[in-house]
């Protein structure tokens, strides 16, 4: 006599099927996937409220900032994949460099000076103009070159990524559970989680001396969680398997941008009065 299915097995499956997707989508933010395509967002991290304020408030208060440039902001921690390359960001002089301007302090160009150079050897042998549709008609159509031209950084920022340590504590939970006959119905879970931490050690320079006026070193712990479920089961008419899983973990390259804004702040408001600061790293902690 052949059996009915089982209305247990059918209603795992089903709701096993309808939780997949959910997991699936768990980790995916609410505001960068709508409809189906992928929209464009700020890109800011808690501290750029902070320095929002910081270029807000020497506004209000009529401060001069000082003329800042970017040297490397290196790669030291080592850490290279084989299939995919390096681990963490190689953009780190870039993410200083918006953190800046964020503050809304003036910086001058050293990281590539490739167009500008060339510019340069073009005014030179006075091929180049300002008006180049007039090139032909006047013996003085092109850029003048002066001394002192070019603006100076009064202080610059380098530094490095110097840590990158996976694993400083993880944990993990499996089980399994259902009947104990052969065509039964056996359910599965298992969860995990893991810490790992990167850091960064920026320095500020004054361009003039060279000597080194600040430094500062910061570091942000990034947790990763894995979760799955599975329902296994038959009976003499049916069987089947579903499982569904999912993963998330903090982003390794926002944590960088969100540690060189953070240095840079530090940095910014070491060379600031205390009526130009204050509150504003406050400000960013409460928000975030």
């Amino acid at each position: 006599m052949t059996r009915r299915p089982n209305r247990l097995l059918i209603m795992a499956l089903t709701a096993a099927s309808l939780l997949a997707p959910g997991l699936a989508a768990a980790g995916t933010p609410d505001n960068s996937v709508r409809g189906g395509r992928v929209h464009a967002s700020g890109n800011a991290t808690p501290y750029t409220v902070a320095l929002t304020c910081l270029a807000e408030r020497n506004q209000t208060l009529g401060l001069r900032t000082p003329r800042m440039s970017v040297g490397r902001i290196g790669d030291l921690t080592g850490r290279v994949d084989f299939d995919t390359g390096a681990r963490v960001s190689q953009g780190a002089s870039l993410f200083a460099i918006t953190a800046l301007a964020r503050a809304g302090t003036p910086v001058v160009e050293r990281l590539d000076n490739t167009v500008s150079q060339i510019e340069l050897d073009y005014a030179q042998k006075h091929l180049l103009s300002d008006t180049p549709e007039l090139a032909g008609q006047s013996a003085q159509n092109f850029r003048p070159i002066f001394a002192g031209q070019v603006a100076g950084s009064e202080y610059f920022i380098v530094g490095g990524i110097t840590e990158l340590n996976y694993n400083l504590q993880s944990s993990g939970l499996n089980a399994q559970f259902g009947e104990s006959e052969l065509t039964g119905l056996r359910g599965r879970v298992g969860a995990s989680s893991y810490v790992m931490n990167v850091a960064v050690d920026l320095r500020l320079v004054d361009s003039r001396s060279q000597i080194v006026v600040d430094t500062v070193s910061f570091q942000k712990q990034l947790l990763g969680r894995e979760l799955n479920l599975g329902v296994t089961g038959g009976s003499d008419t049916v069987g089947g398997v579903v499982s569904g899983g999912t993963q998330a973990v903090e982003p390794l390259q926002a944590a960088v941008r969100t540690l060189v804004e953070r240095g840079v702040f530090e940095l910014l408001a070491g060379l600031q009065t205390p009526e130009a600061y204050s509150g504003c790293l406050e400000r960013a902690e409460i928000d975030s």
